[in-house]
């Protein structure tokens, strides 16, 4: 049975839990026991997947089509463990599993309320699984005294309650502020905090606690003292230089120690860091540096494109390199030309989004690449603005474009190239849907087969004609434009099993043009590449030899 270790944060919210999360996952991992991690997010929205990339960031999608956190991609890069449906949940989605069951009569007439049924609803989800692992690490979104986490937070201290002594722990993050006009670093946000914690139920066995400068030994014996922590589970988290230092460096300050100890489990397996020494040495020592150009629409918030940052990383990783990515908004190049913005660099990777606001202008990146030789890897709408410039330039098709910017696909006044998807097969079983249907949760979602061209590009770089990639659209190339498209050079390299979704096109004759209809970010790791990301990086390698 698993041992369970909840992780809280207090003081303010973007102190890393995520990050530490998974970090504490990769240092069990290391001595060799097997982790589960989930998100609890207090949020009433079901799951991220209506939300803006402006307020929460990117969404994290799962190979069973769960939109997640981008959290679970911290937990996923950094122990290669695939999350599942079952790994994150919201207040919403506990809300209306609630409110369904009282619907269908479920609870016998009782009057619902937040305790005892929404608390066993959060304690029934946190259970699943529970057998599956040595150790699940479950992470509660926002911060302790946050009025919308409160089910959450009584949910998991019933939970330790419920479960043998010694089988949960809580760890708790929170900041230590360091005040230059007097030189120090100030406790008492950390005490308060966890008195806040300590109010509901919960004291923390293990503090971690954000600062900018080394905690002196006199700090924390006093944040011990007033917060009932041993001195050796006050664990200093200093700013890194790349978050896959993040393993090494909880190690060195004894975090993973700290929790086995809380545990009681002694002695403790020593740990095997090479992978992650292995990590760092190459991030730390690159052989040379490459110019990327992100040209997307969500640039003034990177961690719209946390996935895709971090898979080019990867790349790095894998070629030894440093990858420089500078972050492009598209709408620009709808107002000027993109060559003064775009000469210099060794690569152009054009991401997904929605809506037409700046789809032009990637239209137009698209083109440069093609024009001037660059590597491009473009990822799902970045493929079928891809597509669009070759129909509209090199097919004949002038009026190209996507039914997403113009459902008067029937007009003579445009082409619809891409199209909006009413129909697919998952699996035994054919999903249909309508531009009418409600937004959350109805796209193409999770990971679907396809099947790569004999010869092609893609298939001499993933190594076999079968791959399975994650999803997350609503709009496709229309197959019917094949025949005009590849007489053009654009080739349609990756299909759909069945032959009728076009998934990878590829540029004959270009030193490296791919476009992808999936999200191969999304699987990317560390210490595993993604195939895709980790040839575009070698491919500009070569480009900055020309340069």
């Amino acid at each position: 049975m698993a041992r369970f270790i909840f992780i809280t944060g207090g003081v303010v919210s973007s102190l890393g839990k995520g990050l530490a999360s998974a970090a504490l996952g990769a240092l069990l991992q290391a001595r060799g026991y097997t982790v589960r991690l989930r998100k609890l997010d207090p949020y009433l929205n079901v799951d991220p997947g209506t939300m803006s990339p402006f307020e929460h960031g990117e969404v994290f999608v799962t190979d069973d089509g769960a939109e997640t956190d981008l959290d679970l991609g911290h937990y996923e890069r950094f122990t290669g463990v695939a999350a599942r449906r079952t790994d994150s949940i919201s207040s919403g989605r506990i809300y209306q599993n609630v409110l369904d069951r009282e619907r269908r009569g479920d609870y016998l007439g009782k009057t619902i309320q937040v305790i005892p049924h929404v608390t066993n609803e959060i304690k029934d989800f946190i259970r699943i699984g529970e057998d599956e692992a040595d150790f699940m690490l479950c992470e509660i979104g926002g911060t302790v005294g946050d009025i919308e986490g409160l089910p959450f937070f009584e949910a998991i201290r019933q939970f330790a309650q419920e479960k043998p002594r010694g089988q949960c722990i809580f760890m708790h993050l929170t900041l230590l502020p360091y005040l230059a006009a007097s030189g120090e670093l100030k406790t008492k946000p950390t005490q308060h905090s966890v008195k806040e914690l300590r109010a509901i139920g919960i004291a923390p066995d293990v503090l971690v606690c954000r600062t900018e400068h080394p905690i002196p030994e006199t700090e924390r014996a006093k944040i011990a003292l007033f917060c009932n922590v041993r001195p050796e589970a006050v664990i200093p988290a200093m700013d890194l230089a790349s978050i896959y230092e993040a393993p090494l460096a909880y190690h060195a300050v004894g975090l993973d120690q700290a929790v086995l100890d809380a545990f009681g489990i002694q002695p403790a397996p020593r740990p095997n860091l090479a992978t992650w020494q292995d990590v760092v040495e190459r991030i730390h020592h690159p052989d040379g540096e490459v110019r990327i150009a992100v040209v997307g629409k969500y640039t003034r918030l990177e961690d719209a494109y946390k996935s895709i940052a971090e898979a080019l990383t990867h790349g790095g990783i894998a070629n030894r390199v440093k990858v420089r990515a500078e972050w492009i908004d598209s709408e620009i190049f709808e107002r000027e030309d993109p060559t003064p913005w775009l000469e210099g660099f060794h690569g152009i990777l054009v991401p997904g989004g929605f809506g037409e606001r700046g789809t032009e202008g990637k239209i137009r990146a698209a083109q440069f690449a093609r024009e001037r030789s660059v590597p491009y890897l473009g990822i799902c709408l970045g493929m079928q603005m891809a597509v669009i410039e070759a129909a509209r330039n090199l097919a004949g098709l002038s009026t190209a474009g996507s039914e997403e910017f113009d459902h008067e696909a029937g007009h003579k006044r445009f082409e619809p190239v891409v199209y909006h998807l009413k129909e697919w097969v998952e699996g035994n079983r054919t999903i249909k849907r309508e531009v009418t249907d409600q937004k959350g949760g109805t796209m193409r979602l999770g990971a679907y087969n396809a099947t790569l061209g004999d010869g092609s590009k893609v298939a001499d770089i993933y190594g076999t004609r079968a791959i399975s990639e994650r999803h997350r659209h609503r709009y496709e190339v229309d197959i019917k434009y094949r025949e005009k498209l590849e007489a053009s050079g654009l080739k349609f390299c990756g299909m759909s099993p069945d032959g009728r979704l076009p998934e990878i096109v590829e540029f004959e004759g270009h030193p490296w043009f791919i476009g992808v209809q999936f999200h191969p970010e999304l699987k990317s790791k560390p210490f595993e590449p993604h195939p895709l990301f980790a040839d575009f990086v070698k491919a500009a390698v070569e480009q900055s030899r020309l340069v």
